[in-house]
């Protein structure tokens, strides 16, 4: 008998326990919910915020989260738990230093160098370059290089590459042509004269190639290929020709200089900016070269 009263009385403790709890359950989550109305839509949590509602919310199940859950899903909460777990068992944070030794900043530099002068180079492609030259490193460490100095991958980097960088990264192989007037007087009277001229945009070397009083596309197909020779051309060791849109540069210009290797870039009709500083070291050359021009006339 007495041992029945003890478990009347603990049965009556344990109701009593129970009911308290329930209570105190149920005032938390109604200021919870008070409380969540009156912050931001979304709450950023912090990793051990994170941690810490993972490891109760799994012990709690995805049914009992539904009702009580507020700051994220039950199964983002769960999610979480599970990528607890997973870091737990992972060994890469425990590797030593010494597993992967840190590269030199001078393989730092090319890599960097490499990405920024070749926009459509990958991460194995810089790695299969770097070995050329005597270097080891991984793609993983080519993508952290990159990444810590800014610059996104492959696909997207040719997508944004700006014409300052482009200019930047191939002047030393990058050409420009234009035209410019003389006046020249001959025995008719006053006479125009259109003068075709290359400027290498690394040396500032310019050089006149022709002049000619209505140029023609035949004209034009013959100082293209003068102009890509292999022995006397301008366009020597050349990959960019670079030309505004007028339709002197005719498509028959253009593809004899394809065929030679050297590709034509045509400047963007919305570069107010560039096509000023392109007239502006032009303009450089135009003024003796037309004197000079004149004179022979």
């Amino acid at each position: 008998m007495r041992d029945n009263k003890w478990v009347r009385l603990l049965a009556y403790v344990t109701g009593l326990v129970n009911q308290r709890l329930l209570l105190q359950n149920e005032y938390l989550i109604a200021e919870n919910r008070i409380l969540r109305s009156h912050l931001p839509t979304r709450l950023r949590l912090s990793g051990p915020e994170r941690s810490t509602l993972a490891e109760i919310g799994k012990r709690l199940g995805r049914r009992d989260l539904q009702l009580v859950a507020s700051v994220a899903l039950p199964d983002t909460i769960l999610a979480w738990y599970r990528r607890l777990i997973a870091q737990k068992f992972d060994g890469s944070k425990r590797r030593s230093c010494s597993d992967r030794p840190s590269i030199t900043r001078k393989i730092e530099a090319l890599i960097v160098r490499m990405a920024r002068e070749n926009s459509g180079w990958g991460y194995d492609r810089i790695v299969g370059a770097l070995a050329n030259l005597g270097h080891r490193v991984s793609g993983q460490t080519a993508g952290n290089v990159l990444r810590r100095y800014g610059i996104p991958p492959a696909p997207k980097r040719s997508q944004k590459t700006t014409w300052k960088e482009f200019i930047s990264a191939y002047m030393a192989v990058l050409t420009g042509v234009d035209f410019f007037t003389v006046e020249v007087l001959t025995w008719r009277g006053l006479a125009t004269y259109y003068v075709l001229f290359f400027l290498q945009l690394e040396t500032r070397r310019g050089t006149l190639a022709g002049t000619m009083r209505h140029p023609t596309a035949g004209w034009m197909v013959q100082m293209a290929r003068n102009a890509v020779d292999e022995e006397t051309g301008h366009l020597r060791g050349q990959r960019y020709l670079l030309h505004d849109r007028d339709t002197k540069f005719c498509p028959a210009f253009r593809n004899v200089l394809k065929s030679a290797g050297v590709r034509p870039v045509v400047l963007p009709t919305q570069s107010p900016n560039l096509k000023d500083a392109w007239k502006e070291i032009l303009g450089r050359h135009k003024t003796g070269w037309s004197k000079v021009c004149a004179s022979r006339g």
